[in-house]
């Protein structure tokens, strides 16, 4: 087994609590479950999100998920000029015997243009 890492985005319809942390649930789901992770897989998770997104922490939805074993980490994205608005990211350190090119990256909800290179 070796940690590896997987990176994940949304975009978040709006700025309400709710939607925010149902978002971020539906990405770690997704996450998790495209890489065969459970929970005493996972290392750690940072969250990061856009500062247009201020009416919950991403870590929330986590420990909702049973996650507050884990280490949870929320940061604030930098607001680089034009970049995408309403934006929760995501990267999940876990043990796994998958290789780096198994990992399997998630992106939804319109989120999927900012990596374009992981289609």
């Amino acid at each position: 087994m070796r940690v590896r890492a997987a990176r994940g985005a949304i975009a978040v319809a709006q700025d309400s609590a709710d939607v925010l942390l149902g978002a971020t649930q539906r990405l770690l789901s997704e996450l998790l479950g495209r890489n065969d992770v459970e929970t005493d897989d996972l290392v750690s998770v940072l969250f990061t999100a856009t500062e247009d997104l201020r009416s919950a922490f991403p870590a929330e939805a986590a420990r909702r998920m049973g996650l507050g074993i884990v280490p949870l980490m929320c940061a604030r994205e930098i607001p680089v000029d034009g970049s995408m608005p309403r934006v929760v990211r995501v990267l999940v350190h876990f043990h796994s015997d998958r290789s780096l090119a198994e990992v399997e990256h998630v992106y939804l909800d319109g989120a999927e243009s900012l990596r374009d290179d992981l289609g």
